[in-house]
């Protein structure tokens, strides 16, 4: 019966959670995570063995989708800018979560570490979501954004994945099948896809789903984390994705119905009210870290490349979510941080994804840059107009 209730209870949510996303105009994730305190602190849901194993496939599959959204021409054409705007995004603070919980909060070593990953995370889905809805997606600040984000996830899943390893014998396993699988599937992939696609059934992405779960065995088996070949993974099928856009979008609908809002709903059920509200001064602590190095690593290098926008540049590189939720329930599965650390982090994360886009959307959009993509625009309607 437990497992009926809890399933139950968590399909109710889901539903919920979309719905209330639309009404509210807030991300899914987010609310997903909210409702996953309520189960989890008033309605007596807890992780069962189930819910864990989707939840932990959900996350590699976020990572995986966050990779598969790089736009590679971008990246090399704005490679500069991108690298250090999107380095230094993770770097200060990273280093400075990490330094501030180690020496004055006393944290241990590796807690610290992970809260210096989970606070250094730019989040991929509220920045892509924020660009597309008031149509800066291809405008240049886009562009530079977009391909900064990814440079400062790439760095995150790069840290957490050297957080968590513990080597064995089996780690050169998963470091040669990750490499095997990374080098071969965008080869193989297109042929499969040619032949098996387009089937009601599915098969393309089920041979997706097959190569992440053999991702997280290898990595379970030498003491790992699949987040970073899993990024990898979606980096280098980048293009595959941009060519066949619906296989793309129904993979969206596959893990965005189901099995990614159980990894934030787990995420939530984690969290302790009790323990919050008892940290609230560590939460307040934490959030003024993420937010200050933020704004002290990236203002300047925003400020030189785009002038006129380097504050809402810098803002929406202070988000975090998907990427930061991970870091920190990564952390507290592998035993590194404990429930209240964990509470606290991603309370933290979750207001970062909030507090800075509303303000950046509110005080610093760069409306002028759409009234000079329509004006740029136009002499090329008009000329097509007097050609017809």
């Amino acid at each position: 019966m437990q497992d009926l209730y809890v399933g139950t209870v968590l399909a109710g949510l889901i539903f919920l959670s979309s719905v209330l996303s639309i009404e509210l105009g807030l991300s899914a994730a987010i609310i997903e995570i909210a409702l996953g305190v309520f189960a989890g602190n008033f309605l007596g849901v807890t992780a069962l063995p189930w819910v864990t194993y989707i939840a932990g496939f959900g996350g590699i599959l976020l990572t995986f989708l966050a990779g598969a959204e790089v736009d590679l021409d971008v990246m090399r054409a704005k490679f500069k800018e991108s690298l250090l705007i999107g380095g230094i995004s993770f770097l200060a603070p990273f280093l400075g979560a990490m330094l501030l919980c180690h020496y004055l909060l006393g944290w241990e070593w590796k807690a610290a570490q992970i809260a210096g990953v989970a606070l250094s995370t730019t989040s991929l889905a509220v920045v892509y979501a924020v660009l597309v809805e008031t149509g800066l997606t291809h405008t240049p600040v886009g562009k530079l954004i977009m391909a900064s984000t990814f440079v400062t996830d790439f760095g995150t899943a790069a840290a957490l994945a050297l957080v968590l390893l513990e080597f064995n014998l089996n780690t050169l396993w998963f470091a040669l099948i990750s490499l095997i699988i990374i080098v071969l599937a965008p080869r193989i992939a297109p042929r499969l896809f040619a032949r098996y696609g387009d089937r009601v059934i599915e098969p393309e992405i089920k041979f997706l789903f097959l190569l992440l779960v053999i991702l997280m065995y290898f990595a379970k088996l030498g003491l790992s984390h699949a987040i970073l070949p899993a990024f990898v993974l979606g980096l280098v099928m980048s293009r595959i994705f941009q060519k066949n856009t619906q296989l793309q979008r129904k993979l969206r609908v596959v893990g965005f119905a189901f099995i990614t809002p159980i990894f934030f709903l787990n995420g939530g059920m984690k969290i302790s009210l009790s323990l919050l509200w008892s940290g609230a001064a560590l939460f307040l602590v934490l959030f003024a870290v993420k937010q200050i190095t933020k704004i002290v690593g990236v203002y300047p290098l925003a400020k030189r490349y785009l002038p006129n926008e380097a504050m809402y540049t810098t803002l929406l590189m202070s988000t975090g979510l998907t990427m930061g939720t991970l870091s920190s329930l990564a952390g507290l599965e592998a035993g590194v941080i404990d429930q209240l650390q964990f509470s606290v982090l991603v309370a933290v994360v979750v207001a970062s994804a909030i507090v800075p886009t509303s303000i950046a959307q509110r005080f610093f959009h760069p409306h002028h840059v759409l009234v000079e993509l329509q004006e740029s625009s136009r002499p090329a309607l008009v000329e097509e107009a007097a050609e017809e």
